[in-house]
């Protein structure tokens, strides 16, 4: 019997991750069964058990990719020495903006972070991201702190914490109500951190 070549599996996972995000999207991440994302991925039952146990498994491997490409962004930002914290805030922002948009991973999110609130081992995923994530944030807060952009003698994983924490509220404004707008929301955060 021949074997199975590494792309053909990959595509069939992707095929149910795929799968699993159009139904996550059109009946919610608690209403969604495996059944459900066994019948969207048009794959038998053992196709679809035979990369994902859980529909668990497969919420951690979607939030392992969108993380992923995130903290690759955010990487990105951060490492970048010459950005000062407003001009690292507004590359963040334009990261923050793609995601969401129509068809961006963003209110998948909000799915994701309403149902950590709820399961447990969907909560451990998103603290996990959420901490990479915002480590991110501390190297910026650290440069911030020592370029005199923020309070001498602040905290740099206190200052780490509110700016990451502003993202998702930043987000959660443009996709419920269209704004504000980058320009905007950096004004606002400009008058924060005059000092």
């Amino acid at each position: 019997m021949p074997r199975v070549s590494e792309d053909h599996l990959n595509a069939r996972r992707e095929q149910i991750l795929v799968a699993a995000r159009a139904c996550f999207m059109r009946k919610g991440v608690h209403n969604t069964t495996m059944q459900d994302l066994i019948h969207e991925a048009g794959l038998s039952v053992g196709a679809v058990y035979r990369y994902f146990k859980s529909k668990d498994e497969i919420i951690n491997a979607i939030s392992e990719t969108v993380a992923g490409s995130l903290v690759l962004r955010l990487h990105a930002v951060a490492e970048n020495e010459t950005l000062s914290l407003i001009e690292a805030m507004g590359q963040v922002v334009d990261v923050i903006d793609e995601q969401a948009r129509p068809g961006g991973n963003f209110p998948m999110g909000l799915q994701v972070w309403s149902e950590a609130t709820l399961d447990p081992a969907i909560g451990a995923i998103v603290r996990d991201r959420f901490h990479e994530m915002r480590a991110l944030f501390t190297t910026l807060a650290e440069r911030a702190v020592a370029r005199g952009e923020v309070a001498a003698g602040s905290d740099p994983d206190a200052v780490a914490a509110a700016l990451f924490a502003l993202m998702p509220g930043y987000a959660v404004q443009v996709v419920l109500t269209g704004s504000p707008g980058k320009e905007a929301y950096l004004a606002g955060l400009r008058a924060l951190l005059v000092r």
